[in-house]
């Protein structure tokens, strides 16, 4: 068996959940997450929509698709 690494972000992220004290301040560290990959992803989206590679017609047809991973029956 192969043992993974932990990269220093994972090891900061790891350590901040450990030193929580209460579910309040897990609460807080996930939506700092949040909040840092929502704005990761409306800067790429914007990226995307400036150089012509995303468009209107390419999100109205995203917003009608079902990209979840069906659930195994």
């Amino acid at each position: 068996m192969q043992v993974a690494s932990i990269n220093p972000a994972q090891r900061i992220i790891i350590e901040s959940f450990a030193a929580s004290r209460d579910e309040q301040e897990l609460n807080d560290l996930m939506d700092i997450l949040r909040d840092f990959y929502a704005t990761r992803l409306k800067r790429e989206m914007q990226r995307l929509w400036d150089n012509g590679q995303l468009d209107q017609q390419q999100l109205d047809t995203l917003a009608g698709e079902h990209l979840r991973t069906p659930y195994r029956s």
